[in-house]
């Protein structure tokens, strides 16, 4: 990560926290002194805290003085919820959006932009926890889809699908033991889940979903690359909503 995204020492890290400056996580090396004032603002905040050896936060310090915390701030603004309904409102277009439930990787998560934003998709939405946010690496990737995309952090992918269902959206997990993608109906009102590389759609994410559509698998690999699925998914959308 760029320097520029990273915060280290006790005062300007308060005073980050303070702020309401976006953060996606901290790393700490020792809990004593003020660092409880640090640790009792990020509780609050809900924002995660990784406990590390004091090389792991030199490492990402590049010799600055760092006391024993650092923060890692989002390089680009989140958006809110009802952004990506004021998006497709103003196309006047039913909303369509994508989950990631735990992506990890910034290039996937970057690509994944990038295709979201040529397909047509209103927003993405991801966990604040077990996830990458918006870093330089995902920028990068997204080849300035970032600017335009809409993405949401949300506490909880399971109580967001609620929220979104509450709004007439219609939620399909991107997975195995589905409906073959291009026999289902993907117009309307819809968000596409897609899972982490290695892991997929967690169970209770699965479950909150309304059907699973799957790709057929001939060759001897059975899975695809995040970004790969979604840009098919998300593809097949597009083609719907175009009436092809």
């Amino acid at each position: 990560m760029s320097r520029e995204n990273v915060i280290v020492g006790r005062n300007p890290v308060t005073e980050a926290l303070k702020s309401g400056r976006e953060i996606d996580k901290l790393m700490v090396s020792a809990e004593d002194g003020s660092m409880k004032k640090i640790l009792a603002l990020a509780r609050e905040r809900r924002i995660p805290v990784m406990r590390v050896e004091k090389a792991a936060i030199e490492r990402v310090a590049e010799g600055q003085a760092h006391q024993g915390v650092a923060a890692f701030v989002s390089a680009y603004q989140y958006a809110e919820l009802e952004d990506i309904f004021r998006l497709a409102e103003k196309r006047g277009e039913d909303p369509f959006i994508i989950i990631l439930d735990n992506l990890e990787d910034p290039h996937n998560l970057g690509a994944i932009m990038r295709t979201a934003e040529c397909a047509g998709a209103h927003g993405i939405i991801i966990p604040k926890r077990r996830a990458c946010g918006l870093t330089e690496v995902v920028a990068k990737a997204s080849a300035g889809a970032v600017e335009y995309m809409p993405c949401v952090k949300v506490t909880n992918i399971a109580q967001t699908i609620d929220t979104l269902k509450e709004k007439g959206i219609w939620v399909a997990a991107c997975d195995m033991g589905g409906q073959e993608y291009y026999k289902a109906d993907l117009k309307g009102k819809l968000a596409v889940v897609i899972g982490s590389e290695g892991f997929g759609i967690s169970r209770l994410v699965k479950e909150k979903c309304d059907f699973v559509v799957s790709m057929p698998m001939v060759g001897r690999i059975n899975s695809l690359n995040a970004s790969n699925a979604a840009a098919v998914i998300l593809y097949e959308v597009r083609r719907q909503r175009d009436g092809n």
